[in-house]
This record gives C-alpha cells, structure tokens and sequence, in this order.
C-alpha cells in the first residue's frame, strides 16, 4: 500500500514501512490544499503539526485507511470524526515518554534549585551563593494531573528523591497508579501538592483547565510545570498568581501563544502577561522540546511505523 509522509522525521519511519513491502512518498513541502488532492493516491498519511486534519480533509479522503501522527498530542487532527467513517488515528507517545519524563524533572530541578538565574549571573560575573540558595525536592508532594505515558514517566524518575508523588487522572479506573503513587482526586491533590505537573491533552475540556478558579482551589501556594500543551494555562491568570504570590514558579516547556509551525516568538507583539513571565526570575521555558531528544527521534518513528503496519496488513 502507499504511504505518505508529510513532515521531516527519522528514516526508520520510512525503512520500516518499505520493509514491510508499503511504498513511501516523502512530501515535506506539501499543503493543506494540495495534500487534500494528493491524498487520494495514498491508504495512509503521517502528519505532524503543519497540517490541520479537520471534517472536510476527512471527507476528501475516506479512503484512507489511517492517519498517522509522529508524536503524542492529537489536536490537529478530528479523531472523533476520522475514526467515525473508518478511519484509524494512531500517534506515538511511548516513543517520547521517557525523554517527557526526564525533562519534566530537570525543570523541576532547574526551579528548586535556580539553575538558569544563577547560570545566567555567573556568565555576568555574580556570585550571589544566598540569594541562589535552592529547594530540596526531598518530604515535598509532587502532583501530576494526568497519568498515562508522560506522567507515568515521570513519576517513575521522582521515586529516587524521597517525595510523596500523588496522581489525578479523571479517565482511569481506580488501580491505575504503580505502589509508589497515590491516587488522589483533584480536590486533594489541590489540598496537598507543592508542585503540579501537568501532563493532559489538549482538548475542548482541557483548554484554560488552568485558570483562576483552578489555581484559588489549591490550600497553599505551589510550584507549576507544563510540559502537555500551552493553552491548557491561561497565561493571564498564571500571571496574575505569580505575582500574587499563588504560584511560586513555573517551568514551561509549552506556551499558550506558540506557533508550532514557526521556529520563533516576536516577543513584542505578545501580551503583557506573557512578557511579565519571560522578564522574571521565578520561571524557567524551553521551547517545547520536552520529547524532543536523539533517542526519541528515533523511538517516535519507530513505534508509529509498527502500528502503521499492523493497520495495512
């Protein structure tokens, strides 16, 4: 069967489907309107984030037998609606979970202990040792709203440090969590986290989960990290419990006003909440490179390949 690949990824995509005797098209340049033409040639495509799989690409190509995404996040593409006339929605989280997880940890890290304020003041010639002085992560309670790939992974990497790790999850049955994790509603997780790491999609549900009604519910204040996706915090709000006092800190590999398309930010133009978070010293970004390693590159690929092929045979 045909294969088309919209978007740049690791070869072992492409050697894995050949092998499984599938024709491979690589077609990085294409577009939304010439993919919606394009695509009648093929039984499968992969797509990353360029490209918007909404109703009507869906009704141009029914006859797709799957739609593949290199990664772990499906919002850019209408599953509900795909799978609704037969086709499969497949993505990759367990190639990107362990390299999510890690970096989950060194953000939290990097803001217990200020890594980038005091990198950033050494390279300036400071020495400020108690004005650097750090957190241990060691009798605190880490909460990770989300409990599937990424925050599993996660908390397997927190069990070194002597912490309590509680996990809410609302689509899981009781019994979901390993024995060290508890399972805890929102409301106690609200109740006991010092930090909250998230680690949801994003849907309509999700979508400013983190407000200012969220963030009120919690008893004392708390450290934030978001490595899902950026609208899932409402940045005013987020702001706003910054510099109140509420939230503590917060390490954000995603942003609510990223183009996933682009490799950049015109600062400027961005709103004044957001600007606040990039001028202070209590959070620390990346530009969403959570899963983004050598390995998962690979991993990524590879995992999404095999469910490729177990849908075309």
């Amino acid at each position: 069967m045909r294969v088309l690949i919209t978007d740049r990824t690791h070869p072992v995509l492409v050697e894995k489907l050949e092998s499984a005797g599938h024709q491979c098209r690589v077609w990085t340049e294409c577009t939304y309107d010439s993919l919606l033409e394009e695509t009648k040639q093929y039984d499968a495509i992969v797509v990353r984030s360029k490209i918007n799989i909404d109703r009507n690409f869906i009704d141009h190509a029914r006859h797709l037998k799957c739609i593949g995404r290199v990664g772990a996040g499906m919002e850019t593409i209408d599953v509900d609606y795909a799978e609704s006339v037969g086709i499969r929605c497949l993505n990759s989280p367990e190639g990107n979970r362990d390299a999510v997880g890690e970096h989950a940890l060194g953000l939290l890290l990097a803001l217990f202990d200020k890594i980038a304020v005091a990198d950033k003041e050494v390279r300036q010639g400071l020495w400020r040792r108690e004005g650097n002085r750090g957190l241990e992560v060691k009798g605190r309670t880490i909460g990770i709203i989300g409990f599937g790939n990424m925050g599993g992974a996660f908390a397997q990497r927190l069990q070194g440090f002597e912490c309590q790790i509680v996990a809410y999850d609302k689509y899981k049955p009781s019994g979901y969590a390993p024995s060290y994790v508890k399972e805890v509603s929102l409301s106690e997780l609200q109740r006991c986290a010092d930090v909250v790491s998230l680690h949801v999609p994003l849907t309509e549900e999700t979508h400013y989960m983190v407000d200012s009604t969220f963030i009120a519910a919690f008893d004392h204040p708390f450290y934030l990290i978001n490595t899902s996706r950026g609208a899932v915090v409402k940045t005013t709000d987020l702001a706003a419990a910054m510099q109140s006092g509420k939230v503590l800190g917060a390490a954000l590999d995603v942003i609510e006003y990223e183009d996933m398309t682009k490799d950049g930010i015109d600062v400027e133009s961005q709103p004044d909440d957001f600007r606040y978070l990039l001028g202070s010293p209590l959070t620390v970004m990346t530009p969403h490179v959570a899963g983004w390693t050598v390995e998962s590159k690979y991993k990524l690929a590879a995992v999404l390949a095999e469910k490729i092929i177990n849908v075309l045979q």
